[in-house]
């Protein structure tokens, strides 16, 4: 059975038990989908004696504020009254819609059939039959010329929303996001929140560009997307982060279908190309004129469609594995869990594999689950990785651990499913700071898929490689950079030299390197993966960029202040064409310009650069943000070396001022900034007022650091100096000779 395409949590009334009673009509009986707004239930219209589907808006947790929550809402009732007016076979009926107990819902009548992700996914990811295909194509294409003459531009259409009857009838469902043609002003207003529309494997480029001018015709683009992975089997721009996939859409020309299928007829091919041009006016013009295609093609094809065949068994090879390079049949359809740090691997592919499942040498698997049970798992999977994308941690991981408990009791502990919710749940723990913790879940799930599938298999390593990266997070560098020694020589046997991830694992390596303080090495081996990327991705590839960053970060670190600076300025000149020069990443490769021009003597360059970042930062994030916070911090810093110092100090005492209210007074920002405003008193002559800010910092960094940290001894030493400017010889002689017994006796840091 499916319906419009739901959410998640409970239904309305007693916490989504069966047999809820909606406004005393609506009787809910199972839940059958999940999905980004809300829940969908198998209910019973006691009115009327009818069959329904119900869907559920997703109440808001506590991570959502009400502003989301009222967004939410009115995505919600837009939907209803879209979806409402919509009268066509190929379109979803709304029968009702209303709100109960504070929880907004929707009735629609319930199909018998599976949408097309369903069908893909059962199918191991092998495309359909070419009839298929194109009967799936001309039908979506009838219901959008249809709901396209009525003004409305669906805007979300992707495999999941479109529904393939068991009579062969195809209904197009989930209006949530529809543009209604006449009515700009208002989906202006719901666009401009931040909120995510449209879904990244789908969106046409005028919709990632934000220019406002998105028609009809974006509709017809993601129906390319669509009949591109249906005739293949995966989507046009199928990469490893949502940035990318989204560059691919506004940048790059799609691979022709035929190149993976050279079956597929080339009017076929060229008809999906079409549909996938950049320019909305080089595409088709409607999809009317779509339609028309198909059936001339359908003409051709000798005969009408037939049903598709049933999904291979278990562990029954696939056909397509020799078509496309080792590393790219390990990514995804899905979009990975995105993370504010870089995510060094991308998340393990979510295993197909359905029934009892069993390894040689293991126990035999449990018994085969429920039908339903693994595709209901699998929504919930998908639902908290879209959790994680938007940052929230704590909510993607709980739900990562009641999926990784259900699995394990319908699966096995060992199952691939199991261990891929194991390995997001310890990816959910970095992003909230227990590394600890992911550490020993990313150790657990490594050494089980060493065991259960191959030390060298991409899901083994990808374990390994987040261990190494958590190994790093805790300063525990010399472990980490064994571990990343290991995952890159297996996948170098595995992958080649320039497979991505191999690529990912010397640019970890390189990083690593320069934290043991083996900047020589790290420098190498960054400017040789920099070169492997920029002949792999491109030059200016999001993933190229970060090396050619860290190349610049190497460079630095040996005082080659001069060749820096000309890696970082071409970084951001990358970034700024590829992102937008207000982008955060273009941003801090500025950021990193200016410490550079400083390091010159160029603080005059220096000064201006960061007033302009200052300006930036704060009209982006605004004035407590802690990169701003960094910025005006750099520019104090140019300001006393050009002698305003009377300047400097009012900038620092403002940035000290405000990060102790934002981090805490003992945060190493905050102490950085206190230390500056010694200096400024210092230059300015006023050692005793100086003397007791130095004295103030060095004791809180011996609180939080310990007392042989070398910040801390460096803050000492800044009270030493302070009390020889005081004339307090005999002071200062002390401090000095305590900090230099401390220094001997101190382990070696890193």
């Amino acid at each position: 059975m499916a319906a419009g395409q739901g959410g998640d949590h409970h239904a309305p009334g007693d916490g989504g038990e069966h047999g809820t009673v909606i406004q005393g009509r609506y009787r809910l009986h199972e839940l059958i989908g999940r999905g980004g707004m809300g829940e969908v239930w198998r209910a019973l219209d006691e009115s009327l004696g009818r069959r329904v589907a119900v869907k559920c808006l997703k109440p808001a947790g506590q991570a959502r504020d009400a502003g989301f929550t009222r967004i939410l809402q009115e995505r919600f009732r837009r939907e209803a009254r879209v979806a409402a007016a919509l009268q066509h076979r190929g379109i979803t009926v709304v029968h009702d819609f209303g709100e109960h107990e504070g929880v907004l819902f929707l009735v629609m009548e319930l199909l018998d059939g599976r949408n097309l992700l369903q069908i893909l996914d059962d199918a191991q990811r092998h495309p359909l039959p070419v009839p298929d295909v194109i009967d799936i194509a001309e039908q979506v294409a009838a219901a959008l010329a249809y709901t396209h003459t009525q003004g409305i531009v669906h805007r979300d259409l992707k495999p999941a929303n479109i529904i393939r009857l068991s009579d062969g009838g195809v209904k197009i469902c989930d209006f949530g996001i529809a543009r209604l043609g006449h009515d700009i002003g208002f989906t202006s207003r719901l666009t401009g929140t931040g909120v995510a529309m449209g879904t990244p494997h789908y969106m046409s480029p005028e919709q990632i560009g934000a220019s406002g001018e998105v028609d009809h015709r974006s509709d017809l683009y993601s129906l390319g997307c669509v009949l591109y992975e249906l005739a293949t089997g995966a989507p046009p721009f199928d990469l490893g982060d949502t940035w990318s996939i989204l560059v691919g859409h506004r940048d790059s020309a799609p691979e022709p279908p035929r190149a993976r299928r050279p079956e597929l007829p080339p009017e076929l091919d060229r008809l999906i190309l079409d549909l996938l041009a950049k320019e909305p006016d080089d595409r088709p013009q409607d999809a009317a004129d779509v339609g028309g295609r198909l059936k001339a093609l359908r003409a051709g094809t000798g005969g009408p469609p037939h049903p598709a065949p049933p999904a291979p068994a278990a562990g029954e090879p696939g056909t397509q594995g020799g078509e496309l390079p080792g590393w790219a049949r390990q990514l995804t359809t899905g979009i990975p869990a995105a993370s504010t740090r870089l995510r060094h691997t991308a998340p393990a592919s979510p295993h197909r594999i359905t029934g009892a499942w069993s390894t040689r040498g293991m126990r035999a698997g449990p018994p085969a689950p429920a039908p339903g049970v693994l595709a209901e798992l699998a929504g919930r999977h998908a639902e908290a990785l879209d959790l994680a994308r938007i940052g929230n941690w704590r909510q993607a991981y709980d739900l990562h651990t009641a999926v990784a408990a259900a699995r394990d009791q319908a699966q096995g502990p060992e199952h691939p499913d199991t261990l891929s919710s194991r390995y997001e749940a310890a990816y959910c723990l970095t992003g909230l700071g227990r590394t600890e913790e992911a550490l020993g879940l990313y150790a657990y799930v490594g050494e089980t898929r060493a065991r259960v599938l191959g030390p060298d298999h991409p899901d083994t390593l990808a374990a390994r490689h987040e261990a190494a990266y958590a190994l790093g997070v805790l300063g525990r560098h010399l472990e980490a950079h064994q571990e990343y020694a290991e995952v890159l020589a297996a996948r170098l046997r595995a992958a080649g030299p320039d497979d991505p991830d191999t690529l990912q694992c010397k640019h970890n390596l390189a990083y690593n390197l320069g934290r043991l303080g083996r900047t020589g090495e790290a420098y190498e081996l960054a400017a040789e993966v920099a070169e492997a990327r920029a002949r792999v991705l491109g030059a200016d590839h999001p993933q190229t960029l970060i090396t050619r960053f860290e190349v610049g970060h190497m460079l630095g670190k040996s005082r080659r202040w001069a060749e820096a600076l000309d890696v970082y300025r071409e970084v951001a000149d990358a970034r700024a064409r590829v992102c937008g020069p207000d982008h955060p990443d273009t941003l801090a490769a500025h950021y990193e310009s200016g410490i550079c021009l400083g390091r010159l003597g160029r603080s005059a360059e220096a000064l201006e650069l960061y007033e302009s970042l200052v300006e930036a930062r704060t009209r982006i994030s605004g004035s407590t943000d802690p990169e701003t916070l960094r910025a005006r911090h750099a520019l104090g810093v140019n300001l006393g070396r050009l002698g305003h110092w009377e300047r400097a100090l009012a900038e620092a005492r403002d940035v000290a001022a405000v990060r102790e209210r934002v981090l805490g007074h003992v945060h190493p920002d905050t102490l950085v900034s206190k230390r500056e405003i010694a200096v400024g008193l210092g230059w300015l002559g006023r050692w005793s007022h100086a003397l007791t800010v130095y004295h103030e910092v060095a004791d809180a960094r011996e609180q939080v650091l310990g007392a042989t940290h070398p910040d801390t001894l460096t803050s000492r030493n800044d009270e030493a100096q302070c009390l020889l400017q005081l004339g307090r010889t005999a002071e200062a002689q002390a401090i000095y000779d305590r900090v230099a017994a401390q220094q001997h006796n101190a382990p070696q840091q890193l």
